[in-house]
C-alpha cells in the first residue's frame, strides 16, 4: 500500500470514527434531554398539587383565649403557603417552577387572604379603642406580608412571609399572656364587620373576572352596548387558580372566626349563616377533573370552569353581604 492509499484509507476510517461517535452523542443528548423533560413534568406535576383542607386547631381550655385559634389559623396558612410540594413558587427563577403560572396564582389568593386579615388585626380586631396603640407585632406582620410576593433575591419573599409569621406567633402568645404586654382581640360584630367588607370587594372582584372569561357585555346610555370585555384565553386558568386559593383561605379564616367571634354570632343570630357560606365556599375546593381549565361557552359542549367556580362565589358574596348587615344591626334587631 502506497503512501497515498494508506492516507485515503485511514481518512475514511476517520470519517467513519466521527460520525459513529457523532450519532452516539446525538443519542445520548437526546436520551438525556427526554429524561430531564420528563422528570421536570413529573416534578411540575407533583408541586401543581394544591394542598387540602386542614382542621384548625381548637383550644382545649374553658373558655377559649379569644384570638388565638384566628393567630393559628394565620400561621398554618403561612406554614403551609412556605412549605407545600415544591415550597414556595412565585419568586422562582429557574425550572420547572419558573415554567409553572397555576400554583403561583394559587399563592396569590392565599396571600391576598393573609394581607388583608392582618391589615383587620392591626387596624382594628387588635387594637385598644381606649388606648389606640398598634401592636407592634401586628405592625410588623402586616409589613411582611406587603412585601414583594415575586422577589427572589436578598431579601427573598420567603423570609418576608416567615418572619411575618414568627409575630404572628408572638402576638398569639401574648394574647394568653397576663403581663402588661397582653395583645388585644376585641371580637365585636363591628371589627369583624370591618374584614367581611374587604372580603365582599376581594369576591365580588373574583366573580367578575371569572365570568369574563366568557366576555361579558357592558351596558351603555342606549341600552347594550357591542364592546365585549373578555379576559385572554390564556389568562382564564391564572384568575381560575388565584380564585381556588382566596376560597381556600377563606374557609379556614371563617371557621376560626366562628370561634373566636362565636358570642357576637350568637347575639345576631348569625351563626348558622355564617356556617352556610363556608359549606358554600368549600364546594370550590372540589377536585378538577380536567388536566385542563376548560372555557367553553356557556351552553356548548365543553364546560366552563370559570363559570362554575363564578357561581358558588356569587352566592357565597351575597351571603357575605346579608352576614355583614346582619353585624352592624343592633342584637335585637338582628333576631329574627
Amino acid at each position: 500500500m502506497d503512501t497515498h492509499q494508506f492516507s485515503d484509507t485511514l481518512s475514511e476510517n476517520i470519517d467513519d470514527i466521527k460520525e459513529t461517535v457523532s450519532s452516539g452523542s446525538g443519542k445520548i443528548v437526546a436520551i438525556v434531554l427526554s429524561v430531564y423533560v420528563l422528570a421536570s413534568c413529573a416534578v411540575a406535576w407533583y408541586w401543581s398539587r394544591e394542598p387540602g383542607l386542614f382542621d384548625i386547631r381548637v383550644q382545649a381550655e374553658t373558655p377559649p383565649t379569644a384570638g388565638v385559634t384566628t393567630a393559628q389559623t394565620l400561621q398554618d396558612m403561612t406554614n403551609i403557603l412556605l412549605h407545600k410540594n415544591g415550597g414556595y413558587l412565585s419568586n422562582d427563577v429557574l425550572p420547572p417552577g419558573v415554567f409553572m403560572d397555576n400554583m403561583p396564582n394559587w399563592e396569590l389568593g392565599v396571600l391576598t387572604q393573609l394581607r388583608d386579615f392582618t391589615k383587620a388585626l392591626q387596624q382594628r380586631i387588635g387594637r385598644s379603642p381606649t388606648q389606640l396603640r398598634e401592636d407592634n407585632d401586628l405592625v410588623v406582620a402586616e409589613s411582611r406580608f406587603l412585601f414583594d410576593n415575586q422577589s427572589w433575591i436578598v431579601p427573598a419573599s420567603e423570609t418576608q412571609y416567615q418572619e411575618g409569621m414568627e409575630h404572628l406567633h408572638s402576638y398569639e402568645y401574648r394574647l394568653k399572656s397576663s403581663g402588661d404586654d397582653r395583645a388585644v382581640f376585641l371580637a365585636s360584630g363591628e371589627n369583624l364587620g370591618y374584614w367581611l367588607a374587604m372580603v365582599e370587594l376581594r369576591l365580588n372582584s373574583l366573580s367578575q373576572r371569572l365570568s369574563a372569561s366568557v366576555g361579558p357585555r357592558r351596558s351603555d346610555h342606549d341600552g347594550i352596548s357591542n364592546d365585549v370585555i373578555k379576559t385572554p384565553r390564556l389568562k382564564v386558568d391564572d384568575v381560575f387558580y388565584e380564585a381556588r386559593g382566596t376560597t381556600w383561605a377563606l374557609i379556614h379564616l371563617l371557621k376560626a372566626v366562628q370561634i373566636d367571634f362565636a358570642d357576637e354570632l350568637k347575639q345576631k343570630n348569625a351563626t348558622e349563616r355564617l356556617q352556610q357560606i363556608i359549606v358554600e365556599l368549600e364546594e370550590t375546593q372540589q377536585p378538577i377533573r380536567s388536566p385542563i381549565i376548560l372555557n367553553g361557552s356557556g351552553f356548548g359542549i365543553l364546560t366552563n370552569h370559570s363559570l362554575v367556580m363564578a357561581s358558588y362565589i356569587s352566592r357565597s358574596h351575597a351571603e357575605l353581604a346579608e352576614l355583614h348587615n346582619i353585624l352592624a344591626k343592633p342584637a335585637a334587631a338582628a333576631a329574627p
